[in-house]
């Protein structure tokens, strides 16, 4: 798959879908889907264009967005799918002022597309006018084809980015998993802690998340990761420390069972697949490793139910 951080200086014919893919959940794939289904129809490859940052980001700076992926994380689903270029663009506050006209002609037309495909809620162009049904028009005009798909939805539910950041900001592991169609991930650094949990038999390396990476509600979760080459089972812990910390910032560490070896510096991505329990504060040490133990078993027994 190319990458390309400028338009193309010749055009290439092409199917173009649109959008920010944070997660490629199951409706960008569908989205995704159907664009390969077009550009197979017209014998063409079929690129994406996406902006970084998020234009959300540059619009609307005061609402701190979190995101599901990293662009890494994200080239790399676009590229299991069978997206053949990526067009991966810098969103500025110029790029914002651009009239959905203009956003057609000096960068959709130079990438020859010969066909868009977008959601029902796409929209482009300063302050977004740009909608689907402008977007076909203006297809029609400069002579590509255009195809909108409606809402995708699983038990009734929408899939959409923000109901699986909503969900995991809940905790609700089960509900995230199921609109993006793996698990979700979290992926960051091993850097040096207190090793309070070595002290207690339960080593646990800490990670410090990519910036901008959305983490999940605090609490307890069952996890596992791919630890030089092998998948290794853990559990992660969310949160604050309250048995040892009166108040502290937000750590994620990491217990993997029948693991040894050195991750520090190394940088692992945890997948999350269930939630166990809310952060708690207990009373003392010994009934902490009393709940540790009945965490690791459950950890161990939902691992081994999912990994069949």
């Amino acid at each position: 798959m190319q990458v390309r951080t400028s338009l193309p200086t010749n055009k290439e014919p092409c199917v173009l879908a649109l959008g920010n893919f944070d997660g490629v959940h199951l409706g960008h794939r569908r989205l995704l889907e159907h664009g390969l289904g077009q550009a197979m129809r017209l014998g063409v490859g079929l690129s994406v264009l996406i902006f970084e940052p998020h234009p959300l980001k540059v619009l609307f700076p005061e609402r701190e967005l979190k995101l599901l992926s990293t662009t890494r994380e994200r080239l790399s689903y676009l590229e299991a799918i069978g997206v053949q270029t990526v067009y991966h663009l810098p969103f500025t506050r110029e790029m914002a002022n651009t009239s959905p006209e203009q956003f057609v002609e000096k960068i959709l037309l130079p990438l020859g597309v010969i066909h868009v495909v977008v959601g029902f809620n796409y929209s482009f162009g300063a302050q977004g006018r740009g909608n689907p049904e402008l977007i076909q028009a203006l297809g029609k005009k400069h002579g590509f084809g255009v195809s909108v798909l409606q809402a995708q939805s699983i038990g009734g539910r929408v899939i959409s980015s923000s109901s699986i950041r909503k969900a995991l900001l809940h905790g609700d592991i089960i509900l995230a998993s199921s609109l993006l169609g793996r698990p979700p991930c979290l992926r960051g650094t091993v850097i040096h802690g207190e090793e309070r949990g070595r002290q207690l038999g339960y080593p646990t390396a800490n990670i410090l998340p990519e910036e901008d990476y959305l983490i999940p509600k605090r609490g307890v979760y069952a996890v596992w990761a791919d630890l030089n080459g092998k998948r290794v089972s853990g559990m992660m812990n969310i949160g604050m420390k309250p048995t040892f910390h009166d108040l502290y910032t937000t750590m994620v560490e990491v217990h993997f069972f029948d693991f040894s070896g050195d991750l520090y510096g190394s940088e692992i991505m945890v997948h999350i697949v269930e939630r166990l329990r809310d952060e708690r504060k207990f009373n003392g040490i010994n009934e902490l490793l009393m709940q540790l133990n009945k965490d690791k078993v459950k950890a161990e027994q939902i691992l081994r139910e999912t990994s069949v």
